[in-house]
């Protein structure tokens, strides 16, 4: 399979402004997402889709491969399509590496490739909640999954529920699992779903996601161990830079 991963990265951001170039150790955030990216060995190319000439003059200056996109893309599955077909070279898929996840591994990435057989019409990866607040976080997205491994449902609320069950027990007697936001396309498949219309359960949980389940495409899903860290907020990046000791 030929791979293209493309790293969506946006500089408009409500709650932190020019994101992709905040500092991180002496490299912007961008900078990080690209090396670990190119550590892969699954990926034929990576590429950084931006709408800002900043953020593309950085990349560029840097030795990375970078494409200009349009500003008014409602999500980053819109803008690798619009990268995608920017390359002039065809691939069978698309890996979307999230551009705000500056300590993606590459393994992670490796992972996700494997589930990418040409049959596959999307992917994405899930981890085992090991926190009992995670569950009840509102902003780490559950994923339940059927027994072909394919995800049935995601979700901000805890799933499944448990009837006649205290709460907080719940964690106890259930295995649940979050969402790891990276996803591979099959190329024909993005081209599809990227003319999809909102459906009703997006806009409920307000995750694109629903919106290729309920128009009956299936997201086939891998279980990884290995954690993900978001940085979605200054305060975010603080952590973030207090791990480096860590990592």
């Amino acid at each position: 399979m030929k791979i293209v991963g493309i790293i969506p990265a946006r500089y408009a951001s409500t709650r932190f402004p020019a994101k992709p170039l905040a500092d991180i150790a002496g490299q912007t955030m961008i900078e990080w997402v690209y090396s670990q990216a190119k550590k892969s060995s699954q990926l034929d190319r990576v590429i950084v889709a931006t709408d800002n000439q900043k953020i593309h003059d950085h990349v560029k200056s840097k030795g990375g491969e970078v494409c200009m996109t349009l500003e008014n893309h409602v999500s980053g599955t819109d803008r690798c399509a619009e990268a995608l077909a920017s390359t002039g070279e065809q691939f069978d898929y698309v890996i979307n590496i999230q551009g705000d996840e500056p300590f993606i591994d590459p393994r992670q990435i490796d992972l996700l490739a494997s589930l990418l057989d040409g049959e596959a019409e999307l992917a994405t990866l899930i981890k085992k909640i090991t926190d009992a607040d995670a569950l009840h976080n509102s902003n780490i997205v559950k994923v339940i999954r059927n027994a072909k491994n394919e995800a049935i449902y995601f979700s901000r609320s805890p799933l499944p529920h448990l009837r006649n069950v205290p709460k907080e027990k719940w964690f106890e007697q259930q295995d649940y699992f979050k969402h790891i936001g990276m996803y591979g396309y099959r190329s024909d498949i993005l081209g599809e779903i990227t003319q999809l219309a909102p459906s009703t359960l997006e806009l409920a949980e307000s995750l694109e996601q629903l919106r290729w389940i309920e128009n009956g495409y299936k997201i086939k899903v891998a279980e990884t161990d290995i954690e993900s860290m978001g940085i979605d907020t200054p305060e975010d990046l603080e952590r973030a830079v207090k791990s480096l000791t860590k990592i």
